[in-house]
């Protein structure tokens, strides 16, 4: 348990990152999902719109460090790979 002030401060401040931080986890998870899904769909064009909308959620959620950047570049080649293998 916290000792000082500043260390209850501290735990709490933890707390509350944590959560935005779990939102933003989650947000990426489903910008992901949306993609896989348009893409089992079947219709390429939908699929490549969603992809682009997509992207900048991955990114940025890569950039506040939610997630490696490389984790990030992983899951955008793989769906883009996804995309133009569709016939």
């Amino acid at each position: 348990m916290a000792n000082s002030a500043q260390a209850r401060k501290r735990a709490r401040q933890a707390v509350k990152q944590g959560q935005h931080n779990a939102s933003l986890r989650s947000e990426l998870r489903t910008a992901i999902k949306k993609v896989t899904k348009a893409i089992e769909a079947g219709d390429k064009a939908a699929a490549q719109a969603v992809f682009n909308e997509s992207t900048s959620v991955v990114d940025s959620i890569a950039d506040k460090k939610i997630v490696h950047k490389n984790k990030a570049a992983r899951h955008k080649s793989r769906l883009s790979a996804a995309i133009k293998a569709m016939a």
